[in-house]
């Protein structure tokens, strides 16, 4: 849905402008610890989750993070009460990836592999959220983090939350607003829109454009950025813009997507990585 619809379709956002107090982010990893009955997989998943506070442009980890689980993920109605009872003797948490009321019947084992994915992928934003949700409840400066917003209850009604989205697999776009979007000059956003998500909270967006794109890929250097729909206002999108664009360095070399990714993301992944 529109918010800017007698606005130019795009707008020059001004100068870069160092805002953020703090960055956030997960990572995850899984693999096959030991294939059950029938070939069902059970998939050891480790998630984690952390905000970089800066201060005097030095990144340390806030209080409270970084938060880390490890579990195993299994159909419990599939593998049996036994094999459910050997994994607990392990003291590692475990997860049912089958919904309550699924039948216990034979399904095939990639199926079950991506059920287990999902639930480690769940867990991880999980992790994200309950930080997210303590740093807005607690701290007066703005937060970068890394992803949509929407699933993150309080945080997404938010003022200090602003989500920012390197990926784009779903493109919110129309015919007529796809040449608008890959058009985009550095330090352009496109006029902002809503996004109403299925059981998660509707957010204000817009595209944003970071790096020159000339020569490379339509998609190269675009962001879509999120903040709280009642925080929204055409200057305040502009403002939000300038804080995001001041991230653009240092860039995050070698990272393959430093085009799109904030140093003190970089630097949550790697502090992440350290640590597991």
């Amino acid at each position: 849905m529109p918010l800017e619809s007698a606005a130019p379709a795009v707008r020059a956002v001004g100068e870069p402008t160092v805002k953020f107090g703090a960055f956030l982010d997960g990572i995850q990893s899984s693999h096959t610890e030991y294939n059950g009955r029938n070939g069902v997989p059970i998939v050891g998943g480790t998630v984690a989750a952390v905000i970089r506070r800066r201060a005097d442009r030095v990144l340390h980890a806030w209080p409270g993070s970084p938060k880390i689980l490890h579990a195993f993920y299994a159909p419990f109605a599939i593998i049996g009460e036994s094999a459910v009872a050997w994994l607990r003797t392990g003291g590692i948490e475990l997860v049912d990836t089958l919904e309550r009321g699924d039948p216990p019947e034979a399904r095939h084992p990639m199926e079950l592999l991506a059920l287990a994915r999902n639930a480690v992928q769940r867990n991880r934003e999980r992790l994200e959220v309950e930080l997210a949700e303590a740093w807005c409840s607690s701290e007066a400066e703005p937060l970068f983090v890394d992803g949509g917003i929407s699933g993150a209850r309080n945080a997404s009604q938010s003022e200090l939350a602003v989500g920012v989205v390197k990926s784009h697999r779903t493109l919110y776009a129309t015919p007529e607003s796809l040449g608008v979007i890959t058009a985009l000059a550095v330090g352009m956003r496109t006029a902002s829109f809503e996004i109403r998500p299925k059981h998660r909270t509707t957010v204000a967006s817009w595209y944003l454009r970071l790096r020159d794109p000339r020569g490379r890929d339509p998609l190269f250097g675009l962001v879509r950025v999120e903040i709280a729909r009642d925080s929204w206002s055409a200057d305040r999108a502009d403002q939000v813009s300038r804080w995001v664009l001041a991230e653009r360095a240092p860039v995050s070399l070698p990272d393959k997507r430093w085009s799109t990714m904030a140093y003190g993301i970089r630097d949550c992944e790697e502090y992440l990585r350290a640590h597991l």
